[in-house]
């Protein structure tokens, strides 16, 4: 280890410009005025390298990063290969959170903050994909004081205390967002919040120009929820049943039928609210029931995560443990692919 005086004051110039940019450029152009080109000076090769592996060092602690925020990182293009690898069997989902995420990240000033809403079964990958785009997004992921999860029955449990709740609510969104900018908020069992709850964090999803407040407009919600899985399953259920592949499923087939169930105010707190009604929701992001060689996929993921070896054998019998609807057809898993990574052990010697 080299002790710091004996680096030249030139190197700790170096560093400080990898990791302060705006104020170093500002100083190259004064010196270019007085000094012309020639005058520039450079770091050996050797000098450069461990110069690098120690801003990046620095950068790990500090706000210097590409996002200036070095808790943000924004890999769309990580982001989207995961979902193409580790995402079965929901094509629409993929399209459409990519292309909704990337489109509010390249916007330089936004309207209003992103307000995605997941629908489909359970096990269907509402929540595998929430986290992907924690840790696409985020350093830490869902470890990151950027990002914060509610879970309705977990955090909100009785509507007694919903008053005192839309309080604590409207203070953690206030005071993340006061943190750190682009934050992070995901809400899982959506169906399940009160509705008085969503109405609560409504001016945090609205359009405003957030003159001398605080500019929530850079932040993404994520409504996670089962309501709409049996409107998505019917269409998904119709398409096979006409011969037609379940690509062939567009958004407009789905969105439509999607929004007139979530109106329902018998069926969810979503109609009771006016997320719906003010139009807050950018995307209704539809999950589509898994079929049996979309389980084997999530089966095949188990095992290589845990770096186990399988074999097509072993596939076919985790995958045969699981209960598939209708009673007829027997097409869907009714776990989706919930349970998948605990149903292996049963193979492990």
């Amino acid at each position: 280890c080299f002790p710091a005086s004996s680096f030249p004051s030139q190197y700790w110039q170096y560093l400080a410009c990898k990791v302060w940019q705006e104020r170093c450029e500002e100083e190259e152009e004064e010196e270019k005025e007085e000094s012309g080109p020639s005058a520039a000076w450079s770091l050996p090769l050797v000098g450069q390298d461990y110069l690098e592996i120690l801003s990046a060092w620095y950068c790990s602690f500090g706000k210097c990063c590409n996002t200036r925020d070095c808790r943000i990182v924004n890999n769309i293009t990580g982001l989207e290969a995961d979902l193409n690898e580790q995402l079965h069997g929901q094509h629409l989902a993929k399209e459409v959170i990519i292309q909704a995420v990337r489109g509010f990240l390249q916007s330089l000033q936004p309207e209003k903050a992103l307000v995605l809403s997941f629908h489909g079964w359970s096990g269907t990958g509402k929540n595998f994909v929430a986290r992907l785009v924690a840790s696409h997004l985020y350093r830490d992921g869902l470890k990151s004081e950027c990002v914060r999860v509610f879970i309705s029955l977990f955090h909100f449990p009785h509507h007694k205390y919903v008053d005192s709740y839309k309080a604590q609510l409207k203070r953690q969104i206030s005071e993340t967002v006061q943190l750190c900018q682009q934050s992070l908020f995901i809400f899982d069992e959506a169906e399940k919040l009160h509705f008085s709850l969503l109405d609560a964090i409504k001016p945090f999803m609205a359009h405003h120009d957030n003159q001398g407040q605080v500019d929530y407009r850079r932040s993404i919600f994520l409504f996670l929820s089962n309501l709409g899985g049996n409107t998505i399953n019917e269409v998904a259920l119709d398409f096979w049943r006409a011969g037609r592949a379940r690509e062939e499923i567009s958004m407009e087939v789905l969105e439509q039928r999607l929004r007139l169930e979530l109106q329902e105010p018998a069926e969810s707190s979503y109609a009771r609210s006016h997320l719906l009604e003010e139009n807050l929701i950018d995307f209704f992001v539809p999950f589509l029931p898994l079929e049996y060689h979309h389980v084997k996929l999530c089966v095949r993921d188990a095992f290589l995560a845990r770096g186990l070896p399988y074999t097509e054998a072993a596939l076919d019998e985790v995958a045969g443990m699981m209960v598939f609807v209708p009673k007829e057809e027997k097409l869907f898993s009714a776990q989706g692919c919930k349970s998948v990574s605990q149903r292996i052990s049963y193979f492990l010697p």
